[in-house]
């Protein structure tokens, strides 16, 4: 009796891409040339719509490569359709890039077909890639994940769709889709890599899994059946999470803040942090030193590749690190305008009816001022005469009793006339430097 994948084929399509993949759609298949592939774009042959193929050539297995590009350009005469095919240096790319081989492979072919898609999508053509991943390869991701400890995302095995990514083939077991390649007649190619156990994937496949069914013979079947559990468990997880993150989180002029005590309130303390330190970069690695931020010294940091997260008094902080490394600028008389950072200051000369009070307004005595300024990050060592003050004071003791976090203090900026400083921008003009009644022109600076 022949199994009627393509009834189910076509089942699986219409109760998950019906609404996204109508009959203006182009789909590209990524086909290698193994049975999974041949039968995805046999069973494709069999509905209305539009496909092509895309074939990768890694130039990893010398004749074989070859083989197996030229069996998938034959593909094109039978199915009446067009085949683009991509040679990559899978090799050298691997090693400018310092990646495994698997690795590489994924990025050069993934990249590429992303490429396609977006040449190919138009105002009035969708374009799709369909890849086919099926159950066991699900199985097998899901079991990987458990040993690498990713945690609940990783236990809902390999997804339906991925935004332009389709998978209509996840439903079918491998030995379904061979008894089906074998009952149509269907010549396909096999990849030798696929006995190779030095890869992940086919040591679980090959060994572990054949392994664990010598003592539980229905491993798969089982798993299968959890991973649909696993995928509802995840929808209520993200739920709740998302609703402590509202509680938790409080952004403030582009930082995360949270505050501790709340945090530590938590009925899962460790999983609501990670689940909000993920998003800026922090690995499942870093929760422990995470974790130990929330008891830790006023100033105790980690950082991941793009933030960092500061232990700030009651509060934990999360920033990006600067990527701006320019310290000082210099400020001539006749500039309007100067950008730093990611602020502004602007200079304008004033009269004493004018003045304003307000921290990002510094209005200074004219006279006073000797040009050009010097505008640059503040230093350990500083000192100024704080306005209301006769007294000099360490810049350092003034932001720690005005308590500043230490993400705060690195953003501060100083300017200088002459050698001293007459503004701690945004903050408190020097006292030497302020508008008197004897004052006839001021210097007005205003940080933006």
């Amino acid at each position: 009796m022949k199994i009627n994948l393509l009834e189910n084929f076509l089942i699986n399509w219409n109760n998950h891409f019906k609404e996204i993949a109508n009959s203006n759609a182009h789909f590209f298949i990524a086909v290698s040339g193994g049975v999974d592939s041949v039968v995805l774009t046999d069973l494709m042959s069999k509905t209305s719509f539009s496909f092509s193929i895309l074939h990768c050539n890694f130039n990893l297995r010398n004749d074989e490569s070859k083989r197996d590009e030229i069996f998938v350009q034959s593909l094109a005469t039978k199915y009446n359709t067009t085949v683009l095919v991509e040679h990559f240096d899978t090799n050298s790319y691997a090693l400018e890039h310092k990646l495994s081989i698997q690795v590489a492979a994924r990025n050069l072919r993934y990249n590429w077909f992303k490429n396609i898609i977006e040449q190919n999508t138009t105002t009035n053509k969708k374009c799709f890639l369909l890849t086919a991943h099926q159950a066991d390869d699900t199985i097998e991701t899901v079991l990987m994940n458990i040993f690498r400890g990713t945690g609940l995302k990783g236990l809902h095995g390999i997804s339906m769709q991925n935004n332009y990514i389709l998978r209509p083939l996840l439903f079918a077991r491998r030995s379904e889709i061979e008894q089906y390649a074998k009952q149509n007649n269907l010549d396909w190619v096999e990849d030798s890599s696929n006995k190779k156990v030095d890869y992940t994937r086919n040591n679980f496949r090959l060994n572990i899994i054949p392994l664990i069914k010598e003592h539980f013979l229905t491993v798969e079947e089982n798993l299968l059946a959890n991973i649909e559990k696993w995928k509802e468990a995840e929808v209520i997880y993200n739920l709740y999470i998302n609703e402590q993150k509202q509680k938790l989180i409080e952004v403030k002029d582009n930082t995360i803040q949270i505050p501790i005590l709340k945090l530590q309130q938590q009925k899962a303390v460790k999983t609501v942090l990670y689940e909000i330190i993920a998003n800026y970069g922090f690995t499942a690695n870093q929760l422990k030193d995470a974790i130990e931020l929330l008891d830790a010294a006023t100033g105790k940091y980690i950082v991941s590749a793009t933030h960092r997260i500061l232990k700030n008094r009651k509060w934990v902080i999360i920033t990006p690190l600067k990527s701006n490394n320019i310290q000082h600028f210099i400020i001539e008389q006749d500039d309007k305008k100067i950008f730093f950072d990611s602020n502004s200051i602007e200079i304008k000369i004033i009269e004493n009816s004018e003045i304003q009070s307000n921290s990002n307004i510094a209005c200074l005595d004219l006279k006073k001022i000797s040009f050009p300024l010097l505008l640059r990050k503040y230093k350990q060592g500083d000192y100024f005469y704080p306005l209301g003050m006769s007294k000099k004071k360490k810049i350092s003791r003034f932001l720690i009793d005005a308590k500043l976090s230490l993400t705060q203090k690195e953003d501060i900026w100083v300017m200088e006339s002459n050698k001293k400083i007459i503004w701690l921008v945004g903050l408190r003009i020097d006292d030497r430097f302020k508008v008197t009644t004897q004052t006839k022109s001021i210097l007005q600076l205003q940080v933006k």
